[in-house]
């Protein structure tokens, strides 16, 4: 269900309709796309750290765009793994480009949803504008395949995560040498109770 100020749409994607939500930003040609945690796990576009990513990029006067998955709330198809998903951002980039006339990304996903935002940017023509990565799955997708990334990326990750073991996070970017790691200290993976300090480092590595 949308709120206030958010448009439902459809976009069609490689294996049918893909449902998301988007809302419009003053700064033209702007757009955040924000990619959420597993499905298997009960992850949505609902969820509370791919709304604090949304509300964040909204209030910097982007427009947001966040959708679900293949299988996924109204998005046809089925869970894939993290290979269709991957085809589902890039065709929600393509949507946004010609739908939204998008000339600057910033891209953004939570655990699994960040492994698929940092492959979506490996497979794009040119960097996103900013990549941000919350908790990104690096141990149960290939994250490794991707390195070196073509760019640059900031990653937000607790370190009482007990999903994604932090270290694997660290080990993933040390030779990364344009990436940031911020650290929350005794933060699980959700962030509960750290949504507003996420929403503040997310505008500072934003601004």
């Amino acid at each position: 269900m949308s709120r206030p100020g958010e448009e439902q749409v459809v976009i069609e994607g490689p294996a049918g309709p893909i449902e998301a939500v988007v809302t419009t930003g003053d700064r033209a040609g702007l757009v955040a796309i924000i990619c959420h945690p597993n499905p298997v796990q009960g992850g949505t576009m609902q969820n509370k750290v791919v709304h604090t990513l949304m509300r964040t990029a909204r209030d910097m006067g982007a427009s947001t765009l966040r959708f679900n998955f293949r299988g996924v709330g109204r998005s046809a198809g089925e869970h894939d793994y993290g290979v269709g998903e991957v085809q589902d951002c890039l065709a929600v980039i393509a949507w946004a480009r010609a739908e939204l006339q998008m000339d600057q990304l910033w891209l953004m996903g939570f655990s699994f949803g960040g492994y698929v935002a940092a492959a979506a940017a490996s497979e794009l023509p040119a960097w996103p504008e900013r990549l941000v990565l919350v908790a990104p799955s690096v141990e149960k997708q290939r994250f490794g395949d991707l390195k070196p990334l073509g760019g640059a990326a900031i990653v937000m990750m607790g370190e009482a995560d007990d999903v994604v073991a932090p270290q694997s996070v660290y080990d993933a970017f040390a030779d990364e040498a344009d990436s940031t790691v911020v650290r929350f200290a005794d933060t699980g993976h959700f962030f509960h109770g750290q949504l507003v300090p996420l929403k503040t480092a997310v505008e500072e590595a934003l601004s």
